[in-house]
């Protein structure tokens, strides 16, 4: 595997600009059944750092994405932003996504196809920026041009009459990108931003976010499933099972020495690292209506199947021993009884 990205400054702790605070959130099922898609979270998004959210679908790494964007209101705990709990009012999260943006995955889905390139990225400009003067005095029309050139789309003018149609899927994300890099938010949220790209693009767009981030102070958290993704681009890494961060730490710290089984098995099938042999996990993640007793990993963890948790002593304790939430912040952790 290669040497990660060039990382930030290590960031102080009040640098941290949005958290998440013992965030639950419960759906109810067909049947009835609460299905509890985040358990207890902590979580912390610092300005200037990439945080990779990392796990299997299922793992509630999505629903993480959309409540700190406010797109979901936790059932339990709370997001907070500068220091202040989010103010769920029409008014304050209008402020606050002015501030806070997210990129989505599926940027042919979330363009409207009856808006030209130009009219995508003014319409965030033209519902926020009133409340944000640009501090250049630049006209709507010059702060797409400059958000469309920071986002790779050179010349910017010959792109604003554009359709989607017209656009390849490249250039569709970047689009996306520009329109919230044009309100120049405090953090940016992508979710799953390159997964649906060739690999040049990939790198393309990976360099964008990185480039965000050491020229503008951005913090930007990145939801995928990929660890080599998340090897070369993330300062810190938060991996999360069945609603819940089960390890967290810096990049070096979570990929070089991985203390929790299931990023263990993560890690051994990325193809850059060939020292470890493949853990083929059974099963699929369990049902959020159900959540196993003990440590919520357990039917599945390869540890207590070949028996090391009953040489250490803990397979008792893996079944039926509940662990703690995670903290947001501090040294590399990892929600597990033989950690």
């Amino acid at each position: 595997m290669s040497a990660a990205a060039v990382p930030a400054p290590d960031p102080a702790p009040d640098d941290v600009v949005l958290e998440a605070r013992g965030v639950e959130v419960e759906f109810v099922t067909r049947t009835g059944h609460a299905a509890r898609a985040l358990d207890g979270v902590d979580l912390s998004v610092r300005r200037g750092e990439v945080l990779a959210i990392v796990g299997e679908s299922g793992s509630g790494k999505t629903t993480l994405a959309r409540t700190l964007m406010g797109l979901e209101r936790p059932t339990r705990g709370e997001v907070v932003f500068g220091g202040a709990p989010l103010d769920y009012s029409f008014r304050g999260l209008k402020a606050y996504r002015s501030r806070v943006q997210m990129v989505l995955q599926d940027a042919a889905g979330s363009l409207n196809p009856r808006q030209t390139v130009y009219e995508s990225v003014a319409e965030g400009i033209r519902l926020h920026r009133r409340d944000r003067s640009d501090e250049q005095g630049r006209s709507e029309a010059e702060l797409v041009a400059a958000a469309l050139a920071e986002s790779g789309l050179r010349p910017p003018e010959r792109l604003f009459l554009r359709y989607p149609h017209e656009l390849s899927g490249g250039q569709k994300q970047r689009v996306l990108i520009a329109g919230a890099l044009a309100l120049r938010p405090e953090v940016l949220l992508a979710d799953e931003p390159v997964s649906s790209l060739d690999a040049s693009i990939r790198g393309e767009i990976l360099a964008l976010l990185l480039r965000f981030r050491q020229e503008l102070g951005m913090g930007v958290a990145v939801v995928t499933h990929d660890l080599g993704l998340a090897w070369n681009i993330a300062d810190r890494i938060a991996v999360m099972y069945l609603g819940r961060v089960v390890e967290c730490g810096t990049t070096e710290e979570v990929l070089t020495a991985p203390r929790h089984p299931y990023t263990q098995a993560l890690l051994s099938v990325v193809p850059e690292i060939e020292q470890l042999e493949p853990v083929v996990l059974t099963g699929e993640v369990p049902d959020p209506s159900r959540i196993p007793s003990g440590c919520r990993f357990h039917p599945r963890c390869p540890k207590l199947a070949d028996g090391t948790a009953d040489r250490a002593g803990v397979a008792g304790d893996c079944v039926g021993t509940p662990l703690p939430v995670l903290p947001a912040t501090g040294d590399h952790r990892a929600a597990c009884h033989l950690a």
